[in-house]
């Protein structure tokens, strides 16, 4: 099956998706600020720039899509049709990325929470969440937390 729009559509539409302050990322950001938990945005320096870092706590926080980080979930599952040899290429090194930047991170004595987006959706998200940064849990969202 061949794409639906022109090259130059689909370069538009790809250029539209955002890579911070997605919706996933600002509800998270919401719930922690709700919770009087503090955080920095956009972690440079440190392995995969994590979405949110709270250096105190030795915390990295990723927020992930589905589809673009490959989850075992309906929607990460999604396997395009159109261009499905290069989709699945891209998503393979994102998980693979995702792996690398999480054992760098866990070596260098951080933890890591990744939050599927999928997951927002859960009864009793935000409570998983704020447990989780506080070191009180073991998993964030449902299913798996891990990549």
């Amino acid at each position: 099956m061949s794409d639906v729009f022109t090259p130059e559509q689909r370069s538009a539409v790809m250029r539209a998706v955002k890579a911070r302050d997605t919706t996933p990322e600002l509800t998270v950001r919401r719930i922690l600020r709700a919770a009087g938990v503090g955080y920095r945005l956009g972690g440079s320096g440190l392995p995969g720039r994590p979405d949110l870092v709270m250096k105190g706590r030795r915390l990295a926080v990723f927020v992930n899509g589905c589809f673009w980080h490959g989850h075992d979930c309906a929607r990460g599952a999604r396997q395009p049709k159109a261009n499905a040899t290069y989709w699945s290429a891209k998503v393979a090194r994102n998980r693979a990325r995702d792996a690398t930047t999480r054992a760098a991170l866990e070596s260098d004595g951080w933890r890591v929470i990744t939050v599927w987006e999928c997951g927002l959706k859960t009864a009793g998200f935000a409570d998983r969440l704020i447990a989780e940064v506080r070191g009180q849990a073991a998993a964030v969202s449902v299913p798996a937390s891990s990549a």
